[in-house]
């Protein structure tokens, strides 16, 4: 029993970061109906931002969380400008090769700034261990729960109870009927770009504190795990990515504990293909027929 809390801590840790991506997934998809492929791109380069203004400036964790969801949501704004915006119109297929264009452009755009060599990630925190009789956990897990829930909670407060989230709300619903109403669909678009890229920033620069090592590829499997998350989950819902970033890392740690490690990816691969056969949107999600 000990042994199960435990592994359902390590869990809902690593759940942590990918329901932080995931939801940058699902409210870009919710909004403009696309699959923003360099989202874990730019979780990558969150973990980058904060090694070298850490290394740099050796400012303290808050100052550069901060820091880095804010430069990582201006490169969100800056994706969206330079290579959404002008595809509004186009096909979807053209917006999606547009997105992995994009990826691999942050990608090798890093490769190409800090080499492609494994950086170990400075330590700014005092990773104690805390026992709770066979349990334990760390102040790193600690860290990363909280922030992940003080970041959702602020998400949700900014999405249910401001001006810009009922416009992010109007523009999802109808977006024609939002731009009768007045709503500047590009700002709202641009902002939730904005969000979305700070929550994928954060959850970068806890991977890094929490592993210790960043590498410019680090993006392409955590993106993917949380492109999953959100389709378990239910794509263009914000608590269905949230429920799917916790499902998929609770399997993932489960599978690795109690099964073989080897097969945990395929694991993640089979739920997605069991909730597409049996519930297509998503644990959450609403199913709406496509209007012809």
């Amino acid at each position: 029993m000990d042994t199960l809390i435990q592994q359902l801590i390590n869990g809902l840790s690593l759940g942590s970061v990918y329901a932080l991506v995931a939801l940058g997934y699902t409210m870009v998809y919710g909004i403009i109906n696309l699959l923003n492929f360099a989202h874990g791109d730019v979780y990558m380069v969150g973990a980058f931002v904060g090694y070298y203004i850490i290394t740099n400036f050796n400012l303290g964790f808050l100052p550069t969380l901060i820091l880095t969801m804010l430069i990582t949501g201006i490169l969100g704004l800056v994706i969206y400008q330079v290579a959404y915006r002008p595809l509004r119109n186009s096909t979807r297929i053209a917006s999606l090769i547009t997105a992995i264009g994009m990826s691999y452009l942050l990608q090798n755009g890093m490769i190409y700034i800090a080499g492609p060599q494994t950086r170990s990630f400075p330590q700014i925190i005092n990773n104690q261990l805390y026992k709770f009789g066979a349990i334990q956990i760390s102040t790193m897990q600690l860290l990363m729960l909280a922030t992940t829930i003080l970041l959702m909670i602020a998400l949700q407060l900014i999405v249910q109870q401001t001006k810009f989230g009922k416009a992010m709300r109007a523009v999802s619903n109808d977006p024609e009927a939002a731009q009768l109403m007045g709503i500047n669909s590009n700002q709202v678009i641009s902002f939730t770009f904005f969000l979305g890229s700070m929550l994928a920033g954060a959850g970068g620069m806890l991977v890094g504190m929490y592993y210790n090592t960043i590498t410019p590829t680090m993006g392409a499997g955590p993106g993917l795990k949380a492109f999953i998350a959100a389709v378990v989950g239910g794509i263009g819902s914000v608590p269905g990515a949230m429920l799917g970033g916790y499902l998929i890392g609770i399997t993932e740690v489960m599978i690795s504990a109690f099964g073989n490690s080897m097969i945990r990816d395929a694991v993640v691969y089979l739920i997605l293909i069991i909730i597409l056969l049996v519930r297509p949107s998503g644990i959450l999600g609403k199913y709406e027929p496509e209007k012809v």
